[in-house]
């Protein structure tokens, strides 16, 4: 299966679970102030990882949550709902935080906290 993943073929390969990072995170929040979009990169893996995303608002609550069991590509694109006690939508300071990990390893073997904002519309 490896010829469908040329990449895999250069220098360094896919890596073993100790060495797996997040390669890239970007967060872009819709007009709306309902919804984020989330894409990650992350090295080539031997092992499919774990990995949970929270978002936080400023005062620290929790606004949506996501959990990825081994995902099958190194590049994904999520939607995160925000959950509010209303139905207005929210603006202002937020961060994505991003863990990944394996079950059976103690520690993570990354961890992002990428701040964000949003700014409603007129």
């Amino acid at each position: 299966m490896e010829f469908f993943f040329p990449d895999i073929e250069s220098p360094g390969g896919r890596l073993p679970p100790a060495e797996v990072r997040f390669a890239d995170i970007t967060v872009e929040p819709y007009s709306d102030g309902r919804r984020v979009h989330v894409s990650l990169g992350i090295t080539p893996f031997l092992e499919r990882p774990y990995i949970e995303l929270e978002i936080r608002g400023g005062d620290g609550q929790q606004l949506a949550t996501a959990s990825v069991v081994e995902p099958m590509n190194w590049k994904l694109e999520l939607t995160l709902h925000l959950r509010r006690p209303s139905e207005t939508p929210v603006d202002g300071d937020f961060v994505l935080a991003a863990r990944m990990f394996y079950p059976d390893m103690d520690a993570d073997v990354d961890r992002r906290e990428i701040p964000f904002a949003i700014a409603l519309e007129d």
